[in-house]
């Protein structure tokens, strides 16, 4: 793990903080709002330790007394949910996109208490966030969406967006869906200076991707 400090982005109502686990270097999401200290993480992909470190880090962030609420899956691949039985303790809302649900559960013996849809609102008192249901990477792959008032919006893609390219598919068929769902439910809607945290490496923005989509397309990848 790096030393760098994990707070990326202190925002007016709430923080996030990041960190890469794994030897996939998968991203780790934590949300704490400032004045409630309800606390949303975005994929348990491995090493429990480091997130609950994760989680302490963040006991600054707020004036309150900080607890962890709900964990948010955006997709089912086994990279991205290796930590989530740890987490899994009847105090903590599991949710995952409805599609995927059924795979997570099987594959991590959790049980997913929330099933989302698309334009599904979760909130949390300080932290709402909506669903986006990107197609095409797995079944029920879901971004979450946090508009910031005065502020670019923040987009945790998942693997469905990076930098450079939608996430990785099957099919032809899985791929138009994906890019078509990239496309109208992300590009055709937010501003270009919407931020873009994708589930693995660096984050970007819609402006600086928007003008590669044709050429992706063409590609196929």
């Amino acid at each position: 793990m790096s030393s760098e400090s994990s707070l990326i982005h202190d925002l007016p109502a709430l923080t996030v903080r990041r960190i890469a686990v794994s030897e996939m270097s998968n991203n780790v999401y934590l949300l704490t709002a400032k004045k409630s200290g309800v606390q949303v993480l975005i994929d348990a992909a491995d090493d429990a330790e480091a997130i609950r470190s994760l989680i302490r880090e963040a006991t600054g962030d707020t004036p309150c007394s900080p607890g962890l609420q709900a964990v948010l899956t955006t997709h089912r691949h086994w990279d991205h949910i290796r930590a989530l039985p740890e987490f899994a303790d009847g105090s903590v809302e599991l949710a995952a996109g409805a599609e995927d649900a059924d795979a997570i559960e099987a594959d991590k013996g959790v049980t997913i208490t929330r099933r989302l849809h698309h334009g599904d609102t979760v909130s949390y008192d300080g932290v709402s966030l909506d669903v986006i249901h990107l197609r095409g990477h797995t079944p029920g792959s879901v971004a979450f969406v946090y508009p910031v008032e005065d502020g670019p919006t923040h987009i945790f893609t998942g693997d469905s967006l990076f930098p450079g390219g939608v996430g990785k598919t099957w099919s032809r068929q899985d791929f138009t869906q994906l890019i078509d769902d990239v496309e109208n439910r992300l590009f055709a809607v937010y501003d270009d200076d919407t931020v873009i945290h994708p589930g693995h490496g660096a984050p970007t923005t819609l402006g600086a991707e928007r003008e590669h989509l044709a050429q992706w397309r063409e590609r196929g990848w």
